[in-house]
């Protein structure tokens, strides 16, 4: 008698592990039995960065023959207020990675490379709310026009090579794990407020609409889109947002807040509406709209999970922006 033949095990790469996406996709990927493989990357220096992930390519390359495989790009230091210069820096290391990777595709391999975009950044200036995969996007500020750069290079991977592209434009993700000394993340700036004790600066009118998706509903939203993605012909790169598709205002956030820590927030408005940040960022997903049904975590019960991660982080008393 013979033994059936087995599927070879995925294989897969988060690059950015260490980022609150990357971490929860990790996990995720682990969770669902596959081999998943991190780097550790020197970001602040650019150099580096590209000798360690070209690196970590050809490593990549050698273990993955005869396998399915996937590369989760979740990694990206910028916020909307982030310089040009260091997200041009970005976008160059993201560039020579996608060569690297693009020179080592075989013929005939089943790849999938998901990068993990901003809704925010690549729609700030659409018009005509909300906004779906075939909204023109309209980047603001340099964050944005990084995206839409990386994005292309995304793009030029699967014209060149046949690996399977998806290009994933995320809503505003929360959730335990968050760095909590960069300048974004209001839900969780708002735990952070709360378990300090602090007023909380808001730099945005309380009318303001944003999409907030928990980072272990994306992170199984992603590996869903990633499997999803190898039924599409080679070579295909799909937009997809990802998106709890329940806006609140900022308004509504702070009022659901005060309510699950059964506490007032003292809050310090700052100035007004800055560029890149505009007031109505509604979104929605006309593309495998299966894959939106596993955004469930309600928003009480998100706020209520960062918060206690936040609380253990403050009094353990280490470095917040881990």
């Amino acid at each position: 008698m013979t033994d059936a033949p087995t599927t070879p095990r995925e294989l897969a790469w988060v690059v950015g592990a260490g980022g609150l996406v990357g971490q929860h996709v990790t996990a995720e990927l682990r969770g669902s039995g596959q081999e998943v493989r991190t780097t550790n990357v020197p970001w602040a220096d650019e150099d580096a960065s590209i000798r360690v992930l070209t690196g970590a390519v050809e490593d990549f390359a050698r273990a993955r023959r005869g396998r399915p495989w996937s590369v989760a790009w979740c990694a990206g230091a910028g916020v909307v207020a982030t310089g040009e210069a260091e997200l041009a820096t970005e976008v160059r290391v993201f560039d020579r990675v996608a060569a690297a990777l693009t020179a080592s595709v075989g013929p005939g391999e089943d790849g999938v490379l998901f990068l993990a975009s901003s809704a925010g950044g690549v729609y700030a200036g659409s018009a005509g709310p909300p906004f779906d995969e075939r909204t023109e996007p309209h980047p603001l500020v340099a964050y944005g026009r990084a995206k839409l750069a990386m994005e292309g290079h995304a793009s030029a991977v699967a014209q060149r090579t046949g690996v399977r592209v998806v290009l994933g434009r995320l809503a505003n993700v929360y959730g335990p794990g968050q760095r909590l000394g960069k300048p974004q993340g209001l839900l969780s700036q708002l735990c952070l407020a709360h378990a300090t004790r602090r007023p909380l600066p808001v730099f945005v009118s309380l009318d303001t609409i944003r999409d907030y998706l928990y980072a272990g509903d994306a992170a199984r939203m992603v590996v869903r889109t990633i499997a999803r993605a190898r039924e599409e012909p080679e070579g295909s790169v799909v937009v997809k947002v990802l998106a709890s598709g329940r806006p609140v205002t900022v308004g509504y956030l702070v009022s659901e807040a005060r309510r699950v820590f059964h506490r007032p927030l003292r809050m310090i408005p700052v100035g007004g509406v800055s560029a890149g940040q505009v007031l109505d960022l509604r979104l929605e997903s006309r593309v495998w709209t299966g894959v939106d049904a596993l955004a469930t975590t309600p928003l009480a019960a998100g706020l209520a999970s960062t918060s206690a991660d936040v609380r253990s982080r403050v009094v353990a008393g280490g470095a917040l922006d881990r």
